[in-house]
């Protein structure tokens, strides 16, 4: 089995990439729970700390979403530059 070095990075590329559409997707779903405006009384200020809480974990997912497509772009773009050196490094069809 040849593993070349674009294929190896392809695969990386997908796994990176689902990573990140799935952490964008689990940042949206959250997000319905999250609330615009409070208005509380004494016995609800429970839901305080979960808002709290809730936007403390949104927050962390937006980074590693962040991280993760920005990592996804970078391996894309050289997966891009290898397979466009292998092809005018190649000697031509007779």
């Amino acid at each position: 089995m040849d593993l070349s070095m674009l294929n190896v990075l392809t695969v990386t590329w997908g796994i990176v990439t689902t990573v990140s559409v799935a952490l964008l997707i689990l940042r949206a779903v959250l997000s319905t729970k999250e609330e615009d405006q409070l208005f509380l009384n004494a016995a609800e200020s429970h839901l305080e700390q979960e808002q709290i809480q809730l936007q403390s974990r949104l927050s962390t997912i937006g980074r590693y979403a962040m991280i993760f497509g920005a990592v996804s772009i970078v391996l894309m773009l050289t997966i891009a530059g290898i397979w466009t050196y292998q092809q005018l490094t190649r000697p031509p069809i007779a």
